[in-house]
């Protein structure tokens, strides 16, 4: 039984990450600024609801690029392609004598299995594995966590919205009201339908009061210091809140403070790399959503 429900919530992941990159490059624009409606060549994004579901490879481009790369092949000396952006004189070069060559040349990356995208620049214009992977892991481990209760329907569909805005606030440091703000009212909805279905395993008031706590707690951060702590993390705090109140007070602490224990040690290490300073800012959300992430897992266990 918990085995088959964690393969179909890993299914469920993996489906629902293959529409998050598109979303995400689209969303991963400055405030002042609106949404992407292309590729990053110029191209229209064409698909279902506007152009939002779709995959995250332009067909244009991938039309487009292999007609280039075809004809540079062409003009190689003895066949051998130039590579895109190499000097015009590299082709010539590789055409010396035999005493020259090299008696095993390595494979050219592009021609590896599985390397379409190197071998066609421009054709993938946001990550097209890494993200599904994350999300079904996700989806997985929440499934094995809370098992066949009615609250696992919530967590499985916020999970790709969290990773969706966990890559939208990596890319350009904010979270999008469009976004934090349906998603707060959608937590809190779907938490109302779910107490009213037997074999749950949490409280809709503690969860509205979670939310309350640690939508208020960051906002306190934001009056406080408004240059460390941006106004989407204190929208994001409100749905976070409410889940992880569903589960009590203890699981609310352990999930807000996960994420302030990760998004610490990612400061400091960048720190000690030398890659930033103490005042260098980074992007929280993905932290956040990480230590709700702990917490319901550990409120699905201890449940």
């Amino acid at each position: 039984m918990y085995a088959m429900l964690t393969a179909l919530a890993a299914l469920w992941g993996a489906a629902s990450g293959l529409l998050v990159p598109r979303a995400a490059y689209r969303f991963s624009v400055e405030p002042e600024e609106t949404w992407r409606d292309t590729c990053p060549e110029g191209h229209a994004l064409t698909g279902a609801l506007g152009g939002w579901l779709g995959s995250a490879r332009c067909a244009a481009c991938a039309e487009a690029v292999p007609v280039t790369t075809a004809t540079a092949a062409g003009s190689g000396a003895g066949g051998h392609g130039r590579r895109t952006g190499e000097p015009v004189g590299a082709a010539e070069d590789t055409a010396a004598g035999p005493e020259d060559a090299d008696p095993d040349p390595a494979p050219d990356p592009g021609d590896a299995p599985g390397d379409a995208d190197a071998a066609r620049p421009g054709a993938r214009y946001a990550p097209g594995v890494l993200v599904p992977v994350v999300t079904a892991l996700a989806c997985a481990v929440l499934a094995a966590a809370v098992g066949p209760r009615p609250e696992l329907a919530v967590w499985l569909l916020l999970a790709p919205v969290g990773v969706l805005l966990a890559g939208i606030d990596r890319r350009v440091h904010r979270l999008p009201d469009q976004l934090t703000l349906p998603a707060a009212g959608a937590v809190t909805a779907l938490l109302g339908v779910a107490t009213l279905l037997p074999a749950h395993a949490g409280n809709w008031v503690s969860g509205l009061l979670g939310g309350a706590a640690l939508g208020g707690f960051y906002f306190l951060l934001f009056l406080i210091n408004p240059n460390g702590m941006g106004f989407g993390d204190v929208k994001l705090a409100l749905s976070l809140g409410v889940a992880l109140g569903w589960y009590g007070w203890t699981v609310l602490f352990a999930g807000g403070f996960a994420g302030f224990l990760l998004g610490a040690l990612y400061g400091f290490g960048l720190m000690v790399l030398k890659r930033a300073g103490r005042k260098t800012g980074i992007p929280f959300g993905p932290f956040m959503i990480t230590g709700a992430l702990l917490g319901i897992l550990l409120g699905g266990l201890a449940a």
